[in-house]
């Protein structure tokens, strides 16, 4: 089989699409065709640390396709069902913090290729009213914005959020299910493009990220903020955020270090919290959710598999609003 495989150096001119081993499912394993799959941040995370001494890698987390074997044990699934790979392994302690997904089809093997093997409790019936290349994008960004936002979040009907940095795929689909539970949601972007797309998509208001915050909110504070940033914006939230507010927190694309003044936190009895990924409880609440409220991923692009180190520089250079896919079938 074909598939976009990571070896040799670090970074993008890691990547090659070449041949692969094509293998069948053992037990409790499915062997999934591969229609569609998506691109993240956690992709070029992964590729910068490896090194020339790594094993190859396909990369990949995000993928949608059909069933095309199924392996001893398995009775939940049959061979050419539509199903939607979930990346999430479950909890990994009694402290309920949920496993950061690995790839999982194995150490080897991602969703950048013809076919995947994964566990069968990992393939999920695809939500019919999806297109692949929905579906194909889905799984990690929208699992990651649904914890930030209600497990973590507890938004709540009629709150105020906060979306800075509107652009990919995880804050595409925070404001998507904010709006949709009923809150109101501001983002912010230096990109007046990007502003207008998410206004257009439904945000009550956006402003540009190198203003003056306070300024631009007119007054106005908000419940809730998710914070993808880190240092570059962090400071900002505290001249916005109400008393008994809250910032969710699960990236640092501007660095990992921020100062954070102290007095902001305790006089107004701010909560700072982290998040990331998600379980497989949250992945089907997740599920729920969209098809409950009709919400479809926002595509900014989808490309050929061959093209996949086009679509990544796109990824890198923060270019897209919305999700990027991978056309594989």
């Amino acid at each position: 089989m074909k598939a976009i495989v990571h070896a040799g150096q670090s970074g993008l001119k890691g990547l090659e699409y070449k041949d692969m081993t094509d293998k069948q499912p053992g037990a409790g394993e499915v062997k999934v065709r591969i229609k569609a799959a998506g691109l993240n941040h956690r992709d070029l995370f992964i590729m910068a640390g490896r090194t020339e001494q790594d094993d190859p890698l396909i990369m990949g987390s995000d993928g949608a396709g059909k069933i095309e074997a199924v392996g001893e044990g398995v009775s939940n699934h049959t061979v050419g069902a539509d199903v939607i790979i979930n990346p999430c392994l479950g909890w990994e302690s009694v402290d309920n913090v949920p496993h950061i997904p690995a790839i999982v089809g194995g150490p080897s093997e991602g969703t950048f290729a013809e076919s995947i093997i994964i566990p069968a409790q990992n393939a999920i019936s695809k939500p019919a009213y999806l297109s692949w290349e929905e579906a194909g994008v889905l799984p990690l960004s929208a699992l990651t914005a649904y914890r930030a936002l209600f497990t973590r979040g507890r938004l709540q009907q009629g709150e105020h959020v906060l979306i800075p940095g509107i652009s990919g795929g995880v804050a595409t689909y925070a404001m998507m299910m904010a709006l949709a539970a009923g809150a109101r949601v501001s983002v912010t972007s230096r990109s007046e493009a990007k502003r207008q797309a998410a206004l257009a998509h439904g945000a009550n208001y956006a402003f540009d990220s190198n203003g003056d915050w306070k300024e631009s909110m007119n007054g106005k504070s908000v419940d809730l903020i998710l914070d993808s940033i880190g240092p570059a914006t962090f400071p900002h939230y505290f001249d916005i955020i109400r008393p008994n507010g809250r910032i969710v927190t699960f990236g640092a694309s501007s660095g990992d270090r921020i100062e954070i003044p102290v007095r902001s936190i305790f006089f107004p009895q701010i909560s700072i919290i982290g998040t990331s990924m998600g379980s497989s409880e949250e992945f089907a609440d997740m599920l729920q959710f969209m098809e409950r409220h009709c919400l479809r991923p926002i595509i900014d692009r989808v490309y050929p598999i061959q093209e996949t180190v086009e679509a990544f520089h796109r990824m890198q250079q923060g270019e897209q609003f919305g999700n990027i896919g991978i056309r594989i079938d």
